[in-house]
């Protein structure tokens, strides 16, 4: 009888045994390398919030002061921003003058998190002449707009994310390197397609000169009657030299932009008989239901409507 409850015990012991560790061997592998808490992650605009995405991948939760078609030049912080700063491990800003309102930002919230700058590295373009600086420092923000640059992004978010969540190390190094291989490809691809337009063609008018940058990396020449702030006011006499430029050189296209008022390219639309190109996304991505739910959408779609207007 002994004998027999011994074995009884034994068998239940190797039962349980086995169930055990067929319950660890149906946990995927990747769950154990989860964080028990994602880092909580606070872009200061729609763009970095998805190179954020990119890198973090499912270690982070991510979110967004300016969100998608919202203009980060004239946006003023509502007292819960200061509590969304409060609560994020991670604070990650583009810098160069962009976010005027941040630093107010970042002392009102008492946060002991440094922020994040993803431009640090990146050798600033200089903002052209004409319009107020409004806030800016002398630099053009707009770094993003060359895909060379958006890899030192990449990198600068890489190096935050491994700072505050050191266990993340190989996560975030994977992500970054698999999204540098897209970002060398869409490089590639903005080259190739520019390449398309004839070079006496490659001129255009924007409501303000946020493509500097893209204009350095891809040799298209753009036009603005207003600064690097979509605060500063053309004045009539840059709407005219603009026009009078447009007839002589005989541009054929201005482009309206997701986060200006269209009525100022109209104006110089109408006035220089320039047709309307379509619309770039300069400063903001769209929501998942527009043209540009991410950067490389973004640089897509930007270049598919040069080209179009530009080649017809």
């Amino acid at each position: 009888m002994r004998h027999r409850l011994k074995r009884r015990r034994k068998i239940i012991a190797m039962v349980a045994a086995f169930a055990l560790a067929s319950a660890f061997a149906m946990v995927p592998a990747q769950s154990q390398d989860k964080p028990k808490d994602k880092l909580k992650v606070l872009a200061s605009f729609s763009i970095l919030g998805d190179f954020v995405r990119n890198v973090g991948g499912d270690r982070v939760e991510v979110s967004t002061l300016v969100g998608p078609n919202s203009d980060a030049h004239v946006y003023s912080p509502a007292p819960a921003d200061a509590k969304k700063v409060a609560a994020a491990q991670v604070v990650i800003v583009n810098g160069l003058g962009f976010e005027g309102w941040m630093a107010r930002l970042v002392k009102a919230s008492g946060t002991k998190a440094s922020p994040v700058i993803a431009t640090k590295g990146i050798k600033p373009r200089k903002q052209a002449p004409h319009g107020h600086s409004h806030g800016h420092d002398d630099s053009d923000p707009h770094a993003w707009q060359s895909v060379a640059n958006a890899k030192i992004y990449v990198a600068n978010i890489r190096a935050g994310l491994i700072a505050a969540d050191p266990a993340g190390k190989a996560t975030y190094e994977a992500n970054a390197a698999a999204y540098l291989e897209k970002l060398d490809a869409l490089d590639k691809e903005v080259r190739e397609t520019v390449a398309t337009i004839p070079r006496d063609r490659r001129r255009i008018i924007t409501s303000h000169d946020a493509f500097g940058y893209f204009q350095a990396a891809y040799d298209i020449d753009f036009i603005s009657p207003q600064g690097v702030s979509t605060e500063s006011e053309a004045s009539a006499r840059d709407v005219g030299r603009i026009i009078t430029q447009i007839k002589r050189q005989k541009i054929p296209a201005v482009f309206l932009e997701n986060v200006t008022n269209p009525r100022l390219i109209e104006r110089i639309a109408e006035e220089s008989g320039a047709r309307v190109g379509g619309r770039l996304y300069s400063d903001a991505l769209t929501d998942a239901k527009g043209a540009a739910p991410t950067y490389i959408d973004l640089i897509r779609h930007n270049v598919r409507q040069l080209v179009a207007a530009l080649t017809s």
